[in-house]
């Protein structure tokens, strides 16, 4: 059995399980004022140009989410997203359960556009009955996006002077940020992020990390007390310093940018195999997620062979389905699928 599902299959690449293992049995503090989790910081703050950021590390993205939408909105505020976010598709309510609104938006290829959250801003202030509706308060984007691609930096500029219009804060999800880093396409940097977005985090589970997600803000004031926050609602670990040697050895010598470099790399050998025997591509998406259309014979002939993720329906015939490649992706895994797929 062949497996791409998603990219976070595996437990974690090994030389983060050798960093754990290596420092297993040092003595540390707790809740992330460790060593390893002050120099893991300190690394993410350099890699993001802003020495000035606050970085909290959490188990996953949907806590990350969740945690960081109820922290940065009023009561009575939304957050604008995507009808295809995360936080709108797959995080079974949780922004809701915190009680706030997802109020979405449309997507193009995943993206949602300055020009829709502007549009969605005025009619609420031109609304005469505002008042008993929810206001928007936040704009959220994945990099990349559920369709694996990516917001330009023209685009980020573009939000950022909406949201500055509207007093709305910026936050990216970077669940997958590695990939979208790695991407030819890609003209987004770290910085850039620091300098345009409120807070955004930086993926570990999906990077080749056991679990962990790094949230970086940049200008601290904005979120006071948020590590008691993080306590209040359950998300502080007690042992933090596991999330911390893993973002630390992450963040040596470019090593995350190198996982993600590896995975890209091999997905575009896949897209490119895909293309060469006849296989439709659902849409270009330059990161780690391959979206193929396959008629449902072929898809029952893969389906006791590879595993994949199943996108949508195309029609009665065809199916969109996804395969992902990851840090733990190998050379033999594409050369084995390429034989199946002939």
């Amino acid at each position: 059995m062949l497996y791409f599902a998603s990219d976070y299959q595996e437990g974690a690449h090994p030389a983060i399980i050798r960093r754990l293992t290596e420092t297993n049995l040092l003595k540390s503090p707790g809740y992330g004022t460790d060593d390893f989790c002050d120099s893991a910081r300190e690394k993410i703050r350099t890699a993001c140009g802003c020495s000035g950021a606050e970085v909290h590390f959490l188990s996953g993205g949907t806590q990350a989410n969740a945690l960081v939408i109820a922290a940065l909105l009023h009561p009575w505020q939304g957050v604008i997203a995507a009808d295809t976010g995360h936080i709108s598709t797959h995080e079974a309510g949780a922004i809701e359960a915190g009680g706030h609104k997802v109020l979405t938006l449309p997507h193009s290829l995943g993206k949602i556009s300055a020009r829709a959250v502007l549009e969605m801003c005025d009619i609420w202030e031109n609304d005469a009955n505002h008042d008993h509706m929810v206001m928007p308060g936040m704009v959220y984007l994945s990099q990349p996006t559920e369709y694996g691609t990516m917001y330009s930096l023209n685009e980020l500029k573009e939000m950022r002077s909406v949201c500055d219009r509207f007093g709305l804060k910026l936050y990216i999800d970077g669940a997958r940020l590695a990939y979208a880093l790695a991407a030819c396409q890609n003209d987004v940097t770290l910085p850039d992020l620091a300098r345009l977005c409120d807070v955004f985090y930086i993926g570990g589970t999906k990077c080749g990390a056991l679990l962990g997600e790094a949230v970086v803000v940049p200008k601290p004031e904005l979120l006071p007390h948020f590590f008691t926050f993080i306590k209040q609602r359950g998300a502080l670990l007690a042992k933090g310093r596991v999330l911390g040697i893993q973002f630390d050895e992450l963040f040596r010598d470019g090593f995350y940018f190198s996982i993600g470099s590896e995975a890209v790399r091999l997905a575009d050998r896949i897209r490119n195999i895909l293309k060469r025997h006849g296989y439709r591509l659902a849409f270009d998406s330059p990161t780690n997620q391959i979206f193929v259309v396959l008629d449902n014979h072929e898809m029952a002939r893969l389906n006791d062979k590879l595993t994949f993720s199943f996108w949508e329906k195309l029609d009665d015939e065809h199916t969109i389905v996804r395969l992902a490649t990851s840090w733990s992706t190998s050379e033999y895994d594409v050369q084995e699928l390429e034989e199946l797929m002939t």
